[in-house]
């Protein structure tokens, strides 16, 4: 039975020791190594001082010792926290000294970099992966990842309860500073069968992990093969080629990205047997535009395509059954096994088909909250009770801030999101639906609208792009926008960018791009 988080790997270590389970560049590790591995690196925290409810946070490139250590902070009582290996030195030293991490484990280089942070954090212990380092820091204590690797024991057993807080996710927020989501056992171990199991996976799968681990949907691509013995591969994103040369070299069954990456990655060459041996692929961190649907379909013709909705405070919501792509691709689907979705009014009454409202998503996933952060976890997270079950006791549900509207049969269908409507000359309207239109003309590979304060509109529309040719001409795309959409709707301004920023997820960063084109 699994109750803790690592138990996703010592049930796979113990039902299929010698089958595959990570491979990093040239290195693979079956289940029996990687359990051998995180067991000892859990023996050293807890040798070091690592007691039940600490922080273990990880800021490593993806690579063997980043799972086994997120593994070993589960197996020792602790709760691991993953930094993404692109965040510069600030922005660890927010999360480290947020989370009150007392372990951090990384690598010398990284280490070094973060010099000027660490004193403001409240670490006793950094572990080095790799290459040795001779740095010292007041009140720290260095010690070397293959130290515990050698002494080889195994840690003391910690009661769990499947409740307990066991990770705490990252993820962007409104003032800049990222905001911590608590995740239970229970919502990693859930959130891990539910989506292998309408994914289909198997011991047979190969998993590519090209997100970060710091990205639910990135960690997702590791839990989720651990929950039924399939082979992992890890991978750091560089170029888009690298992604199909994995594929063909691994024999990859199962590709996740979020709609900037997909965007890239059809525009490069991809070998036969990449695309003949996958089985799926998925989308998640925001909406496939439909012409990249129809391409990716294309290149991938025996592939099933599952198109999918989440958020970090609820790990996954809903997917699309791949079955009915061909009649709603763009809905976002019905709620994945285990949870149930609602879209409510602001009065908490359910909205009825056609109506707009805000997704609410209860069941085994829901996080528990933010760290450290009472106010807002009450904002989001609150108790819900159903009038036609009156037997049944409120339970916590997480208001996700989109806007979404149901069908007559039950799907989902996303506006937008709450706080990035655009709202002009008295309109509410969706970003997605700018975006969706300037995708279907053609002449753009990326592209994100935002409101831009305005006396007489209130707001109006910006619209910043990237162009799939070498130069993009903003008039030619106005006049194929005006063909497309209402006149209320079409940009006022269309900016064009060589490269669009993006967060450290992979997704574009609208925060930023709003900054820019306000400023």
């Amino acid at each position: 039975m699994r109750s803790a988080f690592h138990h996703l790997l010592s049930g796979a270590a113990s039902s299929a020791p010698d089958a595959p389970a990570l491979t990093y560049k040239g290195e693979t590790s079956t289940y029996a190594e990687v359990w051998r591995i995180a067991s000892a690196a859990a023996a050293q925290l807890q040798t070091i001082g690592v007691r039940r409810g600490d922080r273990v946070a990880v800021y490593l490139e993806k690579r063997i010792e980043t799972v086994c250590a997120f593994f070993a902070a589960s197996a020792a009582g602790g709760m691991f926290v993953p930094i993404n290996h692109v965040l510069k030195p600030a922005q660890v030293g927010h999360i480290l000294a947020d989370s009150a991490a007392t372990v951090l484990v990384t690598s010398a280089d990284r280490l070094a970099q973060l010099a000027d942070v660490l004193p403001d954090t409240d670490l006793s212990s950094v572990i080095v992966v790799g290459a040795r380092s001779d740095m010292t820091v007041e009140g720290i204590r260095l010690h070397h990842f293959t130290d515990g690797q050698e002494a080889g024991d195994m840690p003391d057993a910690v009661a769990t309860v499947d409740v307990d807080p066991a990770a705490i996710l990252y993820t962007s927020g409104s003032t800049g500073l990222p905001k911590g989501v608590v995740l239970s056992h229970r919502n990693l171990i859930a959130g891990a069968e539910s989506v292998s199991s309408y994914l289909g996976n198997t011991a047979d799968d190969v998993i590519l992990s090209v997100l970060p681990l710091s990205f639910d949907a990135g960690l997702s691509q590791v839990t989720t093969a651990f929950a039924v013995g399939a082979h992992c591969i890890l991978m750091n994103y560089l170029l888009p080629r690298e992604v199909a040369k994995l594929c063909a070299r691994h024999g990859v069954t199962g590709l996740t990205c979020v709609p900037p990456l997909w965007l890239q990655l059809l525009e490069i060459p991809w070998p036969p047997e990449a695309a003949q041996r996958l089985r799926y692929f998925a989308n998640t961190g925001g909406r496939m535009p439909l012409p990249a649907l129809e391409r990716l379909r294309e290149l991938f013709p025996g592939a099933s395509p599952f198109l999918m909705y989440g958020l970090t405070e609820a790990f996954r919501s809903t997917y699309l059954d791949p079955a009915e792509v061909d009649r709603r691709p763009d809905s976002i689907g019905k709620a994945i096994p285990n949870a149930e979705i609602l879209v409510l009014r602001p009065d908490g009454g359910e909205c009825a088909p056609g109506e707009p409202g805000e997704l609410v998503h209860r069941g085994a996933l829901v996080a528990l909250g933010y760290w450290n952060d009472p106010q807002r976890t009450a904002e989001r997270y609150r108790l819900l009770a159903r009038p036609d079950q009156p037997w049944r006791a409120p339970e916590m549900a997480v208001w996700s801030g989109d806007t979404v509207v149901t069908d007559d049969d039950g799907f989902l269908y996303f506006v937008g999101r709450t706080d990035d409507m655009i709202k002009t000359s008295g309109y509410r309207i969706s970003p997605t639906e700018i975006e969706e239109a300037a995708y279907s003309s053609g002449l753009v590979r990326d592209a994100v609208a935002v409101g831009v304060p305005d006396e007489a509109l209130g707001q109006r529309v910006a619209l910043v792009v990237t162009a799939v040719a070498t130069e993009l001409d903003p008039a030619s795309l106005t006049s194929a926008l005006r063909q497309r959409l209402p006149l209320y709707m079409v940009p006022s301004t269309i900016l064009v960018r060589d490269e669009m920023p993006r967060s450290p997820n992979g997704k574009f960063d609208r925060n930023l791009i709003h900054q820019e084109v306000t400023a």
